[in-house]
């Protein structure tokens, strides 16, 4: 089942105003109608909680990801997908020619031939000693300070809290085609779809039942450059930092992690490793060592001779 990925995640929030500002400060742009995209047309859309439109919530906790649309390489992928789930539950055609079910989570899920439209934009460059790839007389910073920080490209991955792992993988690798190509023992396994060759477009992380939900929902950036410079921007907004910046030990990806008026996480990444069916899965314990390789602390910035930084 070519599924390529998360295509858009639709959330029913208490306050619409601030999530939208939040959403557009973050680099996302807005479309209407609570719609908000990547460069590349992913997204999100947000929606009051209250709003009839969205699924139903019939999960405990008040972080309401009420659906997770995911993109298909084309129609006959689409067909092949409800023809599956529609073996053993209700699966919906809506009238936009998608399709939705429901996972064995408890996740609303939605599938539609995928909107995404790759950008054009060249990848971060690195000069080393003998291997310069960003080239001669070209800038790797921008010389003007003002220059805005760069887009979010394209929705990379989403995390879900659940209690039962095994339960919940299960389902996406033998009726959706995913591949583990990770695990943390005790925690749960990175997945991804047949579609993509990034690390993982889905985690699960093993949870009691009450905290059941979205943990949290990240777009790709351009290079750890991009993640910096992006996350810096968003924390001198007064936006909370919650993790990072650093990198991640399984996936490789540079991270910076915000809290968000969503009721989960928002991340920047970057520089995810891209794996086919030839890699071995690894498998180590949940600790901090193998969760990032190193971890940078956030605080805010100062010039040489001038006022030391406060210390929080």
């Amino acid at each position: 089942m070519r599924i390529l990925g998360p295509d858009t995640l639709v959330f029913g929030v208490e306050d619409v105003e601030s999530c939208a500002t939040f959403l557009a400060d973050y680099g996302l742009t807005p479309k209407g109608d609570g719609a908000f995209e990547a460069l590349d047309g992913t997204g999100v859309i947000i929606r009051h909680k209250d709003d009839p439109s969205l699924p139903n919530w019939t999960l405990p906790t008040a972080n309401q990801l009420r659906k997770t649309i995911y993109g298909v390489e084309d129609r006959a992928a689409l067909d092949e997908i409800a023809h599956e789930l529609g073996k053993d539950r209700e699966v919906k055609f809506l009238v936009d020619g998608s399709i939705e079910a429901t996972d064995d989570a408890g996740f609303v899920l939605g599938f539609q031939v995928s909107v995404r439209q790759a950008p054009t934009l060249a990848a971060e460059q690195v000069n080393a000693p003998g291997d310069a790839r960003r080239g001669l007389n070209v800038a790797g910073s921008p010389a003007n300070c003002d220059e805005p920080p760069p887009l979010p490209r394209t929705l990379s991955h989403v995390v879900y809290f659940v209690p039962d792992t095994d339960k919940a993988e299960a389902f996406y690798v033998n009726r959706l085609g995913f591949r583990v190509n990770d695990r943390f023992t005790g925690m749960g396994p990175f997945l991804r779809p047949q579609g993509t060759l990034d690390h993982h477009t889905l985690f699960l992380i093993k949870t009691p039942p009450v905290m059941q939900g979205c943990d949290h929902f990240t777009f790709h950036m351009g290079g750890p450059s991009d993640v910096l410079r992006a996350g810096y921007a968003f924390a001198a907004k007064g936006y909370e930092s919650f993790w990072g910046p650093g990198r991640h030990r399984f996936g490789s990806n540079w991270f910076w992690y915000f809290n968000s008026p969503m009721g989960c996480h928002i991340e920047y990444d970057a520089d995810m490793d891209q794996l086919d069916d030839a890699w071995v899965p690894r498998v180590a314990p949940a600790i901090a060592e193998n969760s990032q390789e190193f971890l940078f602390q956030w605080r805010e910035t100062w010039a040489p001779g001038g006022p030391p930084p406060k210390q929080s």
